[in-house]
Order: C-alpha cells, then sequence, then structure tokens
C-alpha cells in the first residue's frame, strides 16, 4: 500500500513538472514577446511638414527605408549620417563618408563630429531638416504614457510557479536521495527560493516589475540545482555560494551599466584583462584530456575563458564613440584573433568555436557588411583545417562523429551512453536523483542534457531548451527597441553566446554535432560557468527597454538641469586636460 502510494505521488509529480513548465515559459513568453509596448522618444528632426521621432540614442539618418530617420530624398545618401546622444543628453552628429556631407548652422561638419543643439539647423547635401530636442518634462510626460510590464500577466504569480516546480522537484529527491544529503538538498533548494523572492522584492522595492529573464535564469539553475544533487549532494553548499555569487555579480553588472560613459571608458581596461587571463591560462595551466583549459588558485580551480566571454561581449560592443569607424572593427578583428589563438594553444576546440559566432553576431551587428562575414568565415575554415591538423584528439571526435555506436567502449562511450538514458527517461523521466548517466564521466556538465532526459524526462530537457531560445528571441526584439546601440548589441551578441553553447552541448550529446565539451547554461555543474552566465544575463537585462521593466536603465535619464549637465561635461573636460598634462610631463621627465 506504502508503495502505491510512493508510485502514484512520483507521477503525479511528474506531470505537475511539466504543466508548471509549460506555464511558467507560456507567461514569460507572453509577457516578454507578445506585449505592444512603445518606444521611447528621445527628440524630433522636422522634415518639411513631416516631424520625425529620434527613438534611440545612435540613429542613422539617410534616404535608404531602413534608416532610423529615413528622409527620402535623392540628395541624401542611403547611409548619410549618425546622430549619437550621451548621458548627459548631448547631441552630436557624424557624416558617415557621404559624398555630400553634413553641415550644422552652415558650419561643414569634419571627421571630429559637431554638437548638434535644440532648434539647429542639419543640412544634408542640400537637404534641410531642423533637430528638436526635448525638453525633461516633455520627456517624463511621454513617458507616463508608455505602457507598462506586468499588467497582464503577474511576475509574482509566474515566480510563485518557479516556486512550487522546485519544492516537486525537491519532493522527487526525497525520494531517490541518499538520507545522509537529503538536509543538504534541501538546504540548497530553499536558499534557491529565498534568492530569488529577495531578489524580486528588492526590484519592487525600486520600482521594477519586469522579472521575466530572472525567472527564466532561476527556472535553468533549478534544475541545475537538480543535476547537482543527483551528481555531487556532497557539493551542494558550493554551488549555493555560486549560485548566489552569480546573482550578485548579475545586479552588479547592470548597475555598471547604466552609464554608458562609464561602460565605454573601461573596454581597454577590460580586454587586457581578458588577454592577461588567457596568457596566464596558456603558461600556467596543466594539461588535462587534450586541453588545459583550467587554472588553480588556493585549491579552487576555474575557467578562465568563461569569465573572457564576458569580457569579449562587453568589448565588442562598447565602442560607442566611433561606432561608424571602420578602424574599430578591424582592432576588434585583432582582439578577436588574438583570443581565438590563445584558445587554439590551449586546445578548447568547443569555446573557440562559441567565440567565432559571437564575433559574426557583433561583427554584422556594428558593420552590417556581409563581406566581412564570408572574409571572417573564411579564414574560421583556414583556421579550422589547421586545428584539425595540429591536434590529434580534435580529429578523432570528428572522426567518431555519427559512427560513436561502432566503438561503444573507447571514442562513443559518453553518447551511447548519453542517447541510451535519455531513451530509457521516455517522456517524463525517472525521477529525480534516480538516474544511472549520473555516474559517467562528465555526465553533469558535457552531457547534462542527457541527465536531464533521463530524470526528468525529454519533455522537461526540451523546455530547458526552450527557455533558452525564449531569451534569445528576447534579446533580437531588444536590439530593435533598446535605446543604444551598446544594450542591443551586448544582449545579441550574449545570447549568441549561450545559444551555441545549448546547442553544441544538446547536439552534441546525441551525436547530431561533434562532441565538444560545451556547458549548458546555468544547468551544468561548474562555477565558472554558472558566473559567466549570470553575468549575460546583465547584458540582456540592460538592452530590456520596457517602461518599468529593467534596474540597468536608468528611467527617462532624467538630468535634473542643463547648469548640471555643463557642469558635468567641465568637470569631464577638465579630467582630459589633467591627464593630458601628466602624459607631458612623464615624457619631459623621461628625457
Amino acid at each position: 500500500m506504502q508503495g502505491d502510494f510512493y508510485s502514484y505521488t512520483i507521477t503525479a509529480s511528474k506531470a505537475i513538472l511539466v504543466l508548471l513548465s509549460v506555464a511558467i515559459l507560456i507567461r514569460c513568453l507572453r509577457s516578454m514577446l507578445r506585449e505592444k509596448y512603445d518606444l521611447e522618444t528621445w527628440a524630433y528632426i522636422r522634415y518639411g511638414k513631416e516631424r520625425l521621432p529620434v527613438q534611440h540614442w545612435e540613429v542613422i539618418i539617410g534616404r535608404a527605408p531602413d534608416s532610423d530617420v529615413c528622409i527620402p530624398e535623392r540628395e541624401v545618401a542611403r547611409t548619410h549620417a549618425v546622430l549619437r546622444r550621451d548621458d548627459l543628453g548631448t547631441w552630436r552628429i557624424n557624416d558617415v563618408f557621404s559624398r555630400g556631407g553634413v553641415w550644422v548652422n552652415n558650419i561643414f561638419v569634419d571627421d571630429d563630429g559637431a554638437e548638434v543643439k535644440d532648434g539647429d539647423t542639419l543640412n544634408l547635401n542640400g537637404i534641410c531638416v531642423r533637430f528638436t530636442d526635448l525638453s525633461m518634462e516633455k520627456r517624463e510626460r511621454l513617458e507616463s504614457k508608455r505602457s507598462g510590464v506586468g499588467r497582464r500577466y503577474s511576475p509574482a504569480l509566474t515566480l510563485l510557479m518557479l516556486t512550487v516546480f522546485q519544492l516537486f522537484l525537491l519532493l522527487q529527491h526525497s525520494f531517490y536521495a541518499d538520507p545522509e544529503y537529503l538536509p543538504d538538498i534541501a538546504l540548497a533548494f530553499g536558499s534557491l527560493i529565498v534568492m530569488e523572492w529577495s531578489c524580486f522584492n528588492a526590484m519592487r522595492i525600486i520600482n521594477r516589475s519586469g522579472f521575466e529573464i530572472e525567472t527564466l535564469a532561476f527556472y535553468l539553475c533549478s534544475l541545475g540545482m537538480s543535476v547537482a544533487a543527483s551528481s555531487t549532494p556532497e557539493d551542494l553548499y558550493k554551488q549555493i555560494l555560486l549560485t548566489l555569487a552569480g546573482l550578485v555579480l548579475f545586479l552588479l553588472c547592470g548597475w555598471w551599466q547604466r552609464s554608458l560613459h562609464r561602460t565605454a571608458s573601461a573596454r581597454i581596461l577590460v580586454a587586457l584583462s581578458a588577454l592577461l587571463l588567457l596568457g596566464i591560462n596558456v603558461v600556467a595551466s596543466d594539461v588535462v584530456l587534450g586541453a588545459r583549459n583550467w587554472l588553480e588558485f588556493w585549491g579552487f580551480s576555474f575557467q578562465p575563458s568563461e569569465l573572457v566571454k564576458v569580457a569579449y561581449v562587453y568589448v565588442g560592443a562598447a565602442t560607442l564613440d566611433r561606432l561608424f569607424r571602420r578602424n574599430n572593427l578591424y582592432v576588434f578583428i585583432a582582439f578577436s584573433a588574438i583570443c581565438v589563438m590563445a584558445l587554439a594553444l590551449i586546445g578548447d576546440f568547443g569555446t573557440a568555436l562559441v567565440f567565432f559566432v559571437c564575433f559574426l553576431v557583433i561583427s554584422f551587428m556594428r558593420s552590417g557588411s556581409i563581406a566581412t562575414i564570408m572574409l571572417a568565415v573564411t579564414g574560421a575554415g583556414l583556421a579550422g583545417f589547421l586545428a584539425v591538423s595540429a591536434r590529434p584528439y580534435i580529429a578523432q571526435r570528428f572522426a567518431s562523429w555519427g559512427h560513436v555506436w561502432e566503438d561503444i567502449y573507447d571514442k562513443g562511450f559518453q553518447q551511447t551512453r548519453a542517447m541510451s538514458a535519455a531513451a530509457a527517461g521516455g517522456l517524463f523521466g525517472k525521477g529525480a536523483g534516480n538516474g544511472w548517466l549520473k555516474n559517467i564521466f562528465a555526465a553533469n556538465t558535457d552531457l547534462v542534457f542527457g541527465v536531464v532526459c533521463e530524470e526528468q524526462g525529454l519533455l522537461i530537457a526540451c523546455l530547458m531548451v526552450a527557455a533558452v531560445i525564449l531569451l534569445a528571441c528576447f534579446a533580437v526584439r531588444s536590439a530593435r527597441t533598446g535605446r543604444s546601440a551598446y544594450y542591443g548589441i551586448a544582449a545579441c551578441a550574449a545570447m549568441s553566446i549561450l545559444l551555441t553553447q545549448v546547442a553544441l552541448n544538446v547536439f552534441g550529446s546525441m551525436d547530431i554535432l561533434p562532441f565538444t565539451g560545451v556547458t549548458f547554461p546555468f544547468v551544468s555543474r561548474g562555477g565558472s560557468s554558472l558566473l559567466s552566465c549570470w553575468m549575460m544575463m546583465a547584458f540582456l537585462k540592460s538592452a530590456d527597454n520596457r517602461r518599468e521593466a529593467s534596474f540597468a536603465v536608468r528611467p527617462g535619464e532624467k538630468i535634473r538641469s542643463i547648469g548640471d549637465r555643463e557642469a558635468i561635461r567641465e568637470e569631464r573636460e577638465e579630467r582630459k586636460a589633467q591627464k593630458k598634462q601628466e602624459k607631458k610631463r612623464r615624457k619631459g621627465a623621461a628625457k
């Protein structure tokens, strides 16, 4: 009788987990993608009787229909000028190599650009338009008319569903876990619930109602906590601390990106730090299974390439002051080449492929040049051929691709076990902690899709993938509506990394793609990966331009007065002058 009760309880919990997962994803999908919301308006360009809104901080003015501000005159080039706004509300215009040139109040705009103020006349090769800046009061009035987030789909109710989902996961573990570790598992899920509700309440205190990104991240973390509880319950305290550290980094990164001036000014330091970290990895790490991508300090090990991913996205998106300059694209290509070369020396082929996909996304969004992308693809193909020739273990992985069942005890050992376990799990799985794949080497990292399929079922595993796809779709939508190109590029680049990791992890473990040993975001066990995934979410959160949705965006960018703007601008100019004088003094002292 007691056995029947356990059997019915487990069967019911499996169905409830699937229903809750579907409900959570549908509610997030409708709130993130189905609800219509208005763009911010920062200024207007008056062209004849028309008043064209300026709805981003970097807008393209041209004749092309896809220009941000379209002026359909033959004299105007398809891409004629770039109009940009900084954190202080100052607008500048630059010519984008047009034949006719740009004038502001009859003064020619050179390569350094020119400041544009309210009421100025812009001359685009003989076509005159007038620029109208919006005062703080008008912006606040327009902001109040924008539809808010979380009105139709309460984020609190969605988070409550997630909490019930986590409790049912804990219930399943209580049936199959070793009694010795059951208190640790309960503490782990309890800590996760406390973290998510604390984060939610903190957002409510600062009047932020958008919580879908965090909800999906915590949903994936719940499955990751279940995998950790099943495979390595003795390390659950570490997993709790890493999740907390990731959440703190998410909040800090979001706060840092509130100022675009601060973000752009730190890009060189971030790039140098990333290269230094990779250099240390190349020199100091030990070879493990053909690759040396781990560093150990004082008993703690971490994977530098995971943190470099965040730096790579940051550097690639942060060059805003010369967004239209090709030289910056060439510098980024050089930075990318150095990173990939370091990864090749380390032997981390999977991460190098992830970096390359991210490079393509950033390059295309920065330049829009198909020729540049094709050149990069050709170079990557040559580099891949050289890597396969120089690294025999990479060639072996390609050789076993599609033939793993021919050698199930050697080259196909991991994938054949992952596919067998996934098939054994069926649609609803065997129950959390009741699988055997967790005992295979690297199952909770490289084969985690198979572990989830076995224990939670194919339906939950597919919904896990759908959660990442939903975040990627939201990044694409945010890129179109974001206030700055930095936020849109960073969000799409970050999600391209996570989406590529999902594809390589899932298809690699199922032998649809070569097995590269890449982790599944949030779900695979590993502190470095978990920290980098939370930091990636900060890029996506910063791109969320809905009203009262993102803590990483200052609502309305309320600059109190023109006097405040002038004071801050003068302070920045004074700092620049002091730095120049200091450089001259040092050069004189060196001579």
